[in-house]
């Protein structure tokens, strides 16, 4: 109860604080090629419900019917303007609507595509049992993933391969940790991350 109190009060603020900046990348997404300014994704969340995660479009309009789940850096469908969103991590500024909204947290596993969640074994399966978060104990790990799927041939396949198993276990390890404690430390190691590495 006090996360979700948490979770109101915190993406209500920001919302209200950065709205100039949702305004203004969301007016130059439209004006780029006339698409949507926001791309709704199908992702998997508490108890296994589908939600449509709030992100602003990078991609092409459609790009989900011309490739994989899994995007690299260099992936073509990328549009200038969400080069640069997806360098800043500003394309997931949207996802704060997902917090009021109850879909996500700000803090918990890294929400994800029904057939990566259908790959849940054994204790994997508790992650169903927590709201998907905009951070945690992952994304400070692996903050790019484009990074290392750049060169891939097979993004999916290696993202299976080389970014989910420690992925889970770093998502299990939030899972078993869980707390408000626990969620302020990575909110503090999140921004400490995004500001050293500018």
């Amino acid at each position: 109860m006090l996360k979700r109190l948490f979770d109101i009060v915190v993406s209500g603020v920001a919302l209200a604080l950065l709205s100039p900046v949702l305004f203004y990348f969301a007016g130059k997404i439209k004006k780029y090629d006339g698409g949507p300014a926001f791309y709704r994704g199908e992702r998997v969340g508490l108890n296994g419900k589908i939600f449509g995660i709030y992100k602003f479009r990078s991609m092409i309009v459609n790009a989900e019917k011309t490739g994989v789940s899994s995007t690299s850096k260099v992936d073509s469908r990328i549009t200038p303007v969400g080069h640069f969103l997806r360098k800043t991590k500003l394309d997931e500024l949207p996802q704060l609507i997902n917090v009021f909204k109850g879909d996500m947290s700000i803090v918990g596993p890294r929400p994800e595509v029904k057939k990566f969640t259908d790959m849940y074994v054994g204790e994997e399966k508790a992650l169903l049992n927590i709201r998907p978060g905009i951070t945690d104990y992952a994304s400070i790990w692996n903050s790019d993933e484009g990074e290392i799927l750049k060169d891939s041939q097979d993004p999916d396949g290696d993202y299976a391969r080389l970014i989910r198993p420690e992925k889970i276990r770093l998502q299990l390890k939030y899972y078993k940790e869980m707390s408000l404690l626990t969620d302020l430390k990575i909110i503090y190691l999140t921004a400490r991350k995004i500001l050293l590495k500018r």
